[in-house]
């Protein structure tokens, strides 16, 4: 079944799973200690009921209608136990099963509150004793933090117990009175301390205790010892389930007791405040703004105000008029003006929910206040905005403490507003200030803080449509509209675009006032704005189709969105720039070019990036324009505007974005006439920042898209190289650049290593079709640059491996006209060249850096062989170009490197072979040659699929990838590829190519008569040889022991010794593990040496001839070679039959100092008995 959070739900669709769970968890017997299957079986079913629930955290009302059926069979239980723990006294019994049914009760509570839950607890008078006495039997073992659960529980049972309307004098016994009622105080009291939930579950018990008729006395005593506890500091803790417990005493104890304990309660909140500990924590002063609203609300009379008009109302009169005068001359306290100062004050406060609670209570005071003093409370609350507005010249220079003040003020407001308590005259006033909220912004460090701000002012307009009817709405009608639509399409965050577009569908749905409301809505609704992209490029655009609100899109995006702190923003403004201009390009091109031009000159280079990101996006809507023709002048006119980009900006290497965005431009704009122009004359010169600098410095000559260019490419990051590369490429289909590449050529050989990475990313970057640009000297460095025996070679890594990319950029750019450019000779060297670019593996401090030109030669071959493939039937004599024998080999390392420990060189190996694989023949004599060998194997194990796994999911590929050795002209290369990836590091790739190969070699005969088939033989025989060839070089020779060590001790070689041929291949790989061992300096070799040796023991046959070239190794002059030879021959005598009896030989092992220098004679021994 899905899981709850992999769709919309609409019921409770896992009610039967879920009773069944429960059911398991209510059948085990809470006096019985559980045995490890139950435990098990119980913890698991735990688990699940605690994920479904999570499923439904959102939608929490869907299991309202079987809330009963699901928490009565619990509380019935847990009362259950509770009776037999009292009466049979004698404890609770195994605490895991009822620790884990007091979970699941405290699972619903967390879904649903304790409010709906205890409903369903059992509430008769007799269950008092019950629940007290049970009490202290949890007390009891209260060191157990894990049976928190039950004692939250059982306090919320005897909280609702107190309610119940009965004397609790009727449970004393005889000379005894008041003790259950003590009882149920000391019981409260004793868990106000707690850092937990019971402090909370004891309050509300407390609370319900104190208003009782006949425990109403004990109020007065708890309140005064409330005070005196906080006045002494004792801790927070303390302080929180205090007030918690007075607060709850306020909301509910009757009028005529609460007035006489009020000054108390003030009190408490003033010894509160004076302290300065108890004000740092943030819930203090939550529950002390809570404790002070509400206090202040019993002071008052309550009213019954007449309800503002829901919805679209026909006449203009609205709801807040005045009540009867003799509702209005009652008195105010003068504890109402202290508490509200108070409130006010809280509305400024550093954390949100202080503010919401202040927020909350101004709104609930105002309600029972007359509309002149309310009148004066929102005059108050709407002073706030102008507290940090005074003297600052935007929204944008505010200091970062304003918006805890907006945010209070807007919170403020929009509580009075959905309770329609600020008056007609005041919406004007109110609408002005919520206008500036919604663009509320404040840059602070790496990131802005406001986004509270605005979504605040979202619930204001929300709650304006909701409360006042539609002739006042309507005066602000159209602004309302442009702007809640320009919010929602453009805001940064997710929830106040949501939040916005939520307003404008309340305004929608009530009034019917906004311009093309229906249309507009379902083009910014719930999820059309969701993602930031489809706001800014497909919501956004579309609303601007409508007259009413393009003029506000565009000027928001100019002057607030491209000048957004986020590099993202910007980008995406410069975007939805485009598109909406692109309505009306002739009229508004221009016009918002020269917007974006202003932008230029300011000294923040947000504002500059901005600027140039919009004249690009600007500047290819007028290429791509069906009226280019009319709009060139406008895109030159665009070009000309680089002249305003200060030069100290642009040099900056602070500030890549602003170099990167100014090389777009250039390819964007730039023309054949403005190359040409006469730098003299007819160029804008650059401007410098500082005029005094001029005679300090001087500046790069040549014209402004030259000297920025040359920047670009001299740049350390790498986007601004590329963007320049990309400028360059533009020019290069304008005119010939052969003096230029010449320039870089030289440059290239001569540079620094971030200006070699550059200009090799440039060359293989320019259009060789449109012009010749020196093609044949470009190949020439390119190939110069990574040949290995060149002394031009690149010492690089980034340098060579855009070398190669720019070599596959070339055929890519020449593939219609291939043979008018590059002759065969060309085209051979570069594939000879990205051949040789598979050898590479270079390594330093950032680890395998090779890969980067192994991912490039891979692409790189396949580009090549493909574009040479679609063209030969235009190339004369095809196979000087791409001989056979070279499309085999690239094959070969390409799935060599598909095979090897590097998940993401492997992916690029995958992609591009089953390219390859999937492409047709050439279309030439003999195109068989071309043909990849084992196709029809291939395709089955890579192409028979539906759905097809990458190739860096080691657990798929490897299970197939061993079966390539069968295909003998890339058995090498495969072979070489699963040494590698058998000799990692990395888990992942490591246990499933040994498991594979494993696996592999079991399956295969020892021997194939004819040879027809691969056959285990051949196998060892080949690895064997890949050791042999190369024993100088232990990266090569510590693999092939490796993988032999692996067979070995997996059995996969025992039937080899039943075969001629194959216990001579063992023997030559006896030959090789012990040849020379005293002379070996690598003790990771010289181990696998010994393994290979031990290993070979338990062949009959090679016994005799392994024993004596143990003493190499027991006998070594290094230490940790004897101990481990020691160690691990012990472990492999215990483990296999070798055919004689080794009890001696293994004590001596255990009993010898191999680490000592007197193992001589202990190596004799052992080789004495196992001879």
């Amino acid at each position: 079944m899905e899981e709850p959070n992999d769709k919309v739900l609409s019921r409770f669709e896992h009610y039967a799973e879920f009773m069944e769970l429960q059911q398991e968890m209510l059948s085990v017997d809470l006096r019985s200690h559980p045995t490890s299957e139950e435990r098990l079986r119980i913890s698991l079913a735990s688990q699940r009921l605690s994920i479904i629930l999570a499923g439904y955290q959102e939608q929490p009302y869907l299991l309202d209608p079987f809330l009963e059926t699901l928490v009565t069979p619990i509380v019935e239980k847990l009362k259950s136990h509770a009776v037999d723990a009292v009466s049979n006294q004698m404890g609770l019994g195994p605490k895991e099963n009822i620790a884990q049914l007091s979970q699941l009760l405290l699972n619903y509570i967390k879904f649903r509150g304790y409010k709906t839950i205890t409903r369903f607890f059992p509430h008769e008078i007799s269950d008092l004793s019950v629940a007290l006495d049970y009490i202290g039997v949890v007390e009891q073992d209260h060191h157990l933090n894990y049976l928190w659960p039950l004692h939250y529980a059982v306090l919320l049972w005897v909280s609702l117990i107190c309610m119940i309307p009965f004397d609790l004098s009727q449970f004393d016994e005889d000379g005894h009175a008041g003790r259950t009622a003590a009882a149920i105080e000391t019981a409260g009291r004793r868990n106000l301390v707690k850092s937990g939930l019971n402090r909370e579950s004891a309050a509300v018990l407390l609370a319900r205790f104190y208003v009782r008729k006949d425990t109403r006395a004990r109020l007065s005593e708890f309140l005064h010892w409330s005070l005196s506890t906080i006045e002494e500091d004792k801790g927070i803790f303390e302080a929180l389930g205090l007030m918690q417990t007075t607060y709850e005493v306020v909301k509910t104890c009757p009028q005529d007791t609460l007035k006489l304990h009020i000054p108390t309660i003030f009190q408490i909140t003033r010894s509160v405040e004076r302290n300065s500990v108890l004000m740092a924590n943030t819930v203090v002063r939550k529950l002390r703004m809570k404790l002070l609203s509400r206090t202040a609300l019993r002071l008052l009379p309550a009213r019954a105000r007449v309800k503002q008009p829901k919805g679209r109302v026909l006449s203009s009169d609205h709801g807040n008029d005045s009540q009867d005068d003799a509702d209005d001359e009652h008195d105010v306290p003068e504890e109402i003006e202290t508490s509200l100062q108070d409130i006010f004050q809280a509305l400024e406060d550093r954390d949100t929910i202080v503010r919401w609670s202040a927020a909350k209570g101004v709104a609930r005071v105002c309600e029972r206040l007359s509309p002149e003093f309310t009148s004066q409370v929102v005059d108050t609350v709407m002073g706030l905005f102008s507290i940090h507005s005074l003297g600052v010249a935007s929204l944008y220079d505010m200091p970062a403490v304003a918006e805890s003040t907006w945010h209070g003020a807007c919170l403020a407001c929009a509580e009075l507003t959905r309770r329609g308590l600020i008056g007609v005259e005041k919406l004007p006033d109110l609408v002005g200030w919520v206008s500036k909220a919604l663009y509320f912004d404040i840059r602070k460090g790496a990131h802005s803080i406001g986004s509270s701000v605005r979504d605040a002012a979202a619930y204001i307009l929300w709650s304006l449509a909701r409360t006042y009817s539609t002739a006042q709405i309507q005066p602000f009608a159209g602004d309302l509209a442009a702007r809640l639509v320009t919010i929602s399409v453009y805001d940064r965050e997710v929830h106040v675009r949501r939040a916005v577009s939520a307003a404008f569908q309340e305004f929608v749905g009530r009034t019917g006032v906004f311009p093309h409301g229906i249309d507009v809505l379902g083009k910014t609704d719930f999820f059309a704005i969701g993602v930031r992209k489809n706001a800014f490029l497909i919501a956004a655009p579309q609303v601007a189709e409508h007259m009413e609100y393009q003029p506000f899109l565009l000027d928001h995006l100019v002057t607030v969105t491209l000048r957004h702190w986020d590099p993202s923003m910007r980008e995406l403004a410069a975007q939805s720039l485009r598109k909406i201009c692109e309505l009306d390009l002739v009229n508004l091109g221009r016009k918002y070019a020269y917007r974006a031009r202003e932008l230029l000159k300011m000294p923040d280079t947000n504002d500059i990036h901005g600027a140039l990101l919009a004249l690009t996006e600007l500047a290819y809507a007028f290429s791509a324009s069906p009226l280019s023709g009319e709009l060139e002048e406008q895109r030159r006119e665009i070009f000309s505007f680089l002249a305003d980009v200060p030069f100290d900006v642009l040099s900056s290497p602070r500030h890549a974005m602003v170099t990167t965005a100014a090389c777009h431009l250039i390819a964007s704009s730039i023309s054949l006439d403005q190359i040409l122009l006469d730098t003299k004359h007819d160029m804008p010169r650059m401007e410098e920042t500082d005029p005094s600098k001029k005679s300090q410095r001087q500046l790069p000559k040549g014209p402004v898209w030259r000297r920025i260019v040359d920047l670009g490419l001299k740049h350390r990051d790498s986007s601004v190289q590329k963007a320049a590369a990309t400028a360059l490429a533009v020019v290069s289909r304008l005119t010939d650049c052969v003096l230029l590449v010449d320039t870089l050529i030289r440059d290239f050989r001569s540079g620094s290593p971030s200006h070699q990475e550059s200009l090799a990313h440039v060359l293989g970057e320019l259009d060789y079709t449109a012009h010749h640009h020196g093609l044949p000297e470009v190949v020439r460095c390119l190939l110069e640059s990574v040949d290995s025996g060149s002394s031009l070679r690149m010492a690089n890594v980034e340098a060579r491996r855009n070398c190669f990319s720019s070599m596959s950029n070339i055929m890519t750019t020449l593939a219609p006209v291939l043979h008018d450019h590059l002759n065969k000779a060309q085209v051979r060297a570069m594939y000879d060249s990205l051949i040789s670019g598979l050898e590479d593996y270079t390594i330093d401090e950032r680890g395998d850096v090779g890969s980067w030109i192994r991912i490039a030669c891979i692409r790189g071959l396949a580009v090549f062989s493909l574009t040479l493939f679609s063209r030969s039937a235009f190339l004369p004599n095809f196979p000087d170009y791409l001989p056979s024998d070279k499309y085999h080999a690239a094959i070969a390392g390409t799935l060599k490197q598909g095979v090897e420990r590097l998940d993401n060189v492997r992916q690029e190996a995958g992609e591009q072979f089953l390219r390859l694989l999937t492409s047709p023949l050439p279309s030439t004599p003999d195109a068989e040659q071309w043909c990849i060998r084992g196709q029809s194997l291939l395709q089955s194990l890579f192409l028979s699929e539906p759905i097809p796994v990458g190739w860096q999911d080691s657990l798929w590929l490897f299970p197939k990838a061993v079966r390539l050795l069968e295909i003998p002209e890339y058995r090498s290369h495969i072979f070489l590829g699963l040494l590698m990836s058998t000799g990692s590091k990395t888990h992942s790739t490591q246990l499933p190519v040994t498991n594979s190969l494993i696996a592999f070699v079991r399956s295969l005969p020892v021997s194939s008569p004819d040879g027809a088939a691969y056959d285990m033989v051949a196998f060892v025989e080949f690895a064997v040889d890949q050791a042999k060839s190369q024993l100088g070089l232990n990266s090569k020779v510590i693999p092939v022991l490796q993988l032999f060590n692996l067979l070995l001790e997996a059995d996969a070689l025992q039937n080899l010794a039943e075969d001629e041929a194959g216990i001579k291949a063992l023997q030559t790989l006896l030959s090789v593990a012990s040849r020379g061992v005293s002379k070996l300096k690598s003790v990771q070799r010289i181990q696998e040496c010994m393994k290979v040796v031990v290993n070979l023991l338990s062949v009959p046959q090679l016994h005799d001839s392994c024993v004596p070239r143990l003493s190499d190794f027991l006998s070594h002059h290094f230490p940790t070679v004897r101990a481990a030879t020691a160690e691990y021959l012990y472990l492999v005598l215990q483990s296999r039959d070798i055919g004689r009896d080794t009890d001696d030989c293994e004590e001596v092992l255990l009993e010898t100092e191999w680490l000592t220098n007197n193992a001589e004679a202990a190596t004799r021994e052992i080789v004495q008995m196992l001879l």
